[in-house]
Formats: C-alpha cells, sequence, structure tokens
C-alpha cells in the first residue's frame, strides 16, 4: 500500500571502482576500500576543537578507531556507522566465495606452470568455519593430480579465513616471490587450496616433493582490514607439523599494509636461512631488520595468521 507521504526514492550512482598502487605497480583492486569520511563536528569551543585537532593528527598514522569524540552520551552517528561497515566488509570477506578459475588464470599467467586445485575435506564454507580440522586435511583423492617435479620451493596460494585477500593480494605476492627466488631455487608449479587451512599445506608439499613450502593464505578479517595475506614458510614439511616450526609473514596489503617486494625480501632471507639452520619455526628469526650498528637485535616475525 503506498504512503500519503511517500517520496520517489532518490538514485544513487555506484562508486567507480578505485586502483591501488602498489610497490610492483598499479593494479586495480576488485573490492575497493573507501577512504573514511573526515569527521566534522559541531560548533565547539577552542579547547574541544584542538583536541579534536590532536586527534585528527593521530588518525592520519593508524587505521585503529582512536579518538572517536562523542555526540552526546554516545558516539558520533558518522562513527557507529563506519563501525558498522566496517564489520559487514569483515564478514563479508570470511563468506566470499574464492573464484578459482580467474585466479587460476592470474597465476597461471605468472610462468610457473599449470596450477592444481586441491579442496580440503570441509565440503562447504559453514563447515570450513565450524570445522577447522578439516580444513587442515585434504579431500579424498585430491592430491594425485599434484605433480612431483622434484623441487625445492612449493608455492601453495590458500583461501583461508579471506579469500578476498588472496584475490587481491595473491597474484602479485606470488609475483615478488618468484622474483626473489627463481634465480636461486627450483619453483614448482603453484596449488591453489580452497576450504583451506594453514596446516593443508604440509600435505601439499609432500605430495610435490618440496624441501620448502610458502603458504599464501588470506588472514582472519579485523574491523580495519578486510583483506590482509600472511605468508607461512614451513621448511622440511610433513604432515603432523605443529605450528612453532613456522614463520608467518603477516599483514600483507599494501599500501596500508607491508609491500608485495618487501613481503617477499623478508621470505627469501628465511628460505636461506632455514637451509642454513636445517629447520625453520621459533628457531629462525629475521635478521632482514637488524640493528644496523651491529648490536645484533632482531625482530621476530611468528606472528600468528591462521
Amino acid at each position: 500500500m503506498n504512503s500519503v507521504n511517500s517520496r520517489p526514492k532518490r538514485q544513487v550512482a555506484a562508486s567507480p571502482l578505485d586502483a591501488v598502487e602498489t610497490d610492483l605497480g598499479s593494479e586495480p583492486r576488485d573490492h575497493p576500500r573507501p577512504a573514511a569520511p573526515e569527521f566534522v563536528a559541531p560548533h565547539v569551543g577552542a579547547t574541544e576543537g584542538a583536541t579534536q585537532g590532536f586527534w585528527q593528527e593521530l588518525r592520519r598514522d593508524t587505521q585503529a578507531r582512536i579518538g572517536l569524540g562523542r555526540a552526546g552520551d554516545a558516539l558520533p552517528t558518522a562513527r557507529v556507522l563506519e563501525f558498522r561497515a566496517a564489520h559487514s566488509a569483515a564478514r563479508d570477506a570470511v563468506h566470499l566465495s574464492l573464484d578459482v578459475p580467474a585466479l587460476t588464470e592470474r597465476v597461471e599467467a605468472l610462468g610457473l606452470g599449470t596450477a592444481t586445485h586441491v579442496r580440503s575435506r570441509a565440503r562447504d564454507r559453514v563447515e570450513y568455519l565450524r570445522r577447522p580440522d578439516l580444513g587442515r586435511l585434504p579431500a579424498y583423492g585430491e592430491l594425485a593430480p599434484i605433480p612431483n617435479l622434484a623441487a625445492e620451493i612449493g608455492f601453495v596460494l590458500a583461501d583461508g579465513l579471506s579469500p578476498r585477500a588472496l584475490t587481491d593480494h595473491g597474484p602479485a605476492t606470488l609475483a615478488a616471490l618468484i622474483e626473489e627466488l627463481a634465480s636461486r631455487y627450483r619453483l614448482a608449479a603453484p596449488v591453489i587450496a580452497t576450504q583451506s587451512r594453514v596446516a593443508l599445506g604440509d600435505h601439499i608439499a609432500e605430495a610435490m616433493g618440496v624441501e620448502t613450502v610458502v603458504v599464501l593464505i588470506g588472514e582472519r578479517p579485523g574491523l580495519s582490514v578486510a583483506d590482509s595475506l600472511g605468508i607461512y614458510l614451513t621448511h622440511l614439511p610433513r604432515p603432523g607439523r605443529p605450528d612453532a616450526d613456522r614463520n608467518c609473514v603477516s599483514n600483507i596489503h599494501p599500501p596500508e599494509g607491508l609491500g608485495y617486494r618487501h613481503a617477499a625480501r623478508v621470505v627469501a632471507g628465511l628460505v636461506s636461512g632455514a637451509r642454513q639452520l636445517g629447520r625453520s619455526g621459533v628457531d629462525l628469526k629475521d635478521t632482514s631488520r637488524a640493528d644496523p650498528v651491529g648490536s645484533g637485535a632482531v625482530i621476530s616475525i611468528e606472528t600468528p595468521c591462521d
């Protein structure tokens, strides 16, 4: 039934997709992240205005929600709407299905060979989220098509908890890794894993016959970033490896997060260190950012991604 006071709906034009400038060049993003609107406060006194200016300066250096302001005894409406939008984006990122054919085409264009698709024992997204254990195991018969080429390093591109992150950053990150590693090691053809947890990479690596496996996986979305990619490195992988035997480079999502080339350089250093040490994990540290003065201080990167 039409309301007497109803008004015609206003048509809102769709926003054009933007492109994010990465450190590998300009690459279009399928899911643009709109810039957070500037908070415009009502007329305030000089002291309150100075306080808002202080927080505004800090907000330029972080995606954290700080200095949100007040509207009476609550948050400003704009901040509440931003929070709800971020929460919705995180939920969407978790439940989004990976477009395997499109990703396969982009990955194979990098020249490592034909990509193989492997599924975990989780039959769908709902079961994947409810049963993490099934995401760590390959479905029956899924490993048979993987070629064993006696390569040294294998790559697994896993959807993880953010298929969107793998779509947005997976191919460019893999390109940077190839650029860093191809001249020094034999690289296996890539594998794309769906409904996958990190440990599925151990089973895939065993089928590949590689000495080191590098798993690119979508990280758990947060309220600041819904498309962050992580890289797990495991030397001498085999089923049953604990997380303590891995190293993780996380927060890959330029321009706000770690850049592709930077992440690839860290991984290259870890690969070299793992081969010298004979193992990866808690005994292996990232020395790419060691104190230049020579104090021996290093930065550990065993940050949990999964």
